[in-house]
């Protein structure tokens, strides 16, 4: 670990996942303060927003626009500061659905069978239901809608869009929802998500109580490996790097079907990327310690 590095913590932004990063922000400068370094604390929603003289590292604690989809990596870039976590492409691509999966199809990622729509439209087709809408280009499954049947097509699709002009489509899988956390090339412990509802959407993400987690997940030692290997992949796919958390479906015959790459994950202590550095054995400030280190010893800030 680097000692008493200048850190800026970056969190807030804008949009619906706002509160979240800013509990993730709280959270993140408490922990590198305990072990040591100087670290102060930016919102981007503030207008004229600049980095204090002497920033030796950003540690990027925002959620969705501004944070995930590369516009503020590549600030950071040109400014020439090293920051936490994947680079602008990467984050371009992990972010839109629609690029993820286009890699995803490149490197043979199993995923759930979709298509994009882009506007109001009949159900697809070749796509019998259960489906699963989600706009192209949000996070913390804002805009995500189960639909059953054709009767909640309409109005579900219809909420969709108000989230963006683009809509993911998928197959629903059924079966157990699980998610790995990656750090520095090496997958952690995986965790089963079973939200109460049955539908792991924003409610169930942020309501105290929703969601049950276990982890380890209680899957075989064969399962785990391969549940683990498959999030290293897909995190590769799509251009990522130093951490995150793949999230992924497994059918009755627990295969698994890679739903999305997340390059900034949650990062209160209950989250999910930490939980999972827990059962591995790092406490909560030591994992965020490790983060500033990967990335303020990197000399190519390019991403």
């Amino acid at each position: 670990m680097v000692n008493r590095v200048k850190i800026v913590v970056m969190a807030g932004g804008f949009g619906a996942e706002r509160e979240i990063s800013l509990r993730s922000g709280a959270a993140v400068s408490c922990a590198l303060r305990s072990l040591g370094h100087q670290v102060d604390e930016i919102d981007p929603a503030n207008k004229g927003w600049r980095l204090l003289e002497g920033t030796e590292v950003v540690y990027l604690a925002l959620h969705g626009e501004f944070g995930e989809d590369g516009q503020v990596q590549a600030c950071l870039e040109d400014l020439g500061v090293p920051y936490t976590g994947t680079g602008t492409r990467g984050s371009v691509v992990a972010f839109d659905k629609e690029l993820t999966r286009q890699a995803f199809d490149r490197e043979s990622v199993p995923m759930p069978r979709g298509c994009v729509l882009t506007g109001e439209s009949s159900p697809p087709g070749d796509l019998p239901p259960p489906w699963v809408l989600k706009p192209a280009t949000q996070g913390s499954s804002v805009g995500l809608r189960m639909v059953d049947n054709v009767t909640q097509w309409e109005s579900a699709l219809r909420d969709s869009l108000k989230q963006g002009e683009r809509v993911i489509c998928e197959e629903r899988v059924c079966g157990r929802e699980v998610t790995v956390g990656l750090l520095s090339g090496e997958a952690l412990p995986v965790v089963e998500v079973c939200p109460k509802s049955g539908a792991y959407d924003y409610q169930s993400k942020y309501t105290r109580g929703a969601t049950e987690y276990f982890c380890p997940a209680n899957l075989t030692q064969e399962c785990t490996y391969v549940i683990q290997q498959l999030g290293l992949k897909a995190f590769k796919a799509v251009g990522a790097r130093d951490f995150g958390r793949v999230d992924m479906m497994l059918d009755e015959m627990l295969n698994p079907f890679v739903l999305e790459v997340n390059t900034l994950p949650g990062m209160t202590e209950t989250s999910l990327l930490p939980k999972a550095a827990a059962a591995a054995g790092m406490e909560f400030k030591h994992l965020c310690g490790r983060m500033v280190d990967l990335a303020i010893k990197r000399t190519d800030y390019v991403g």
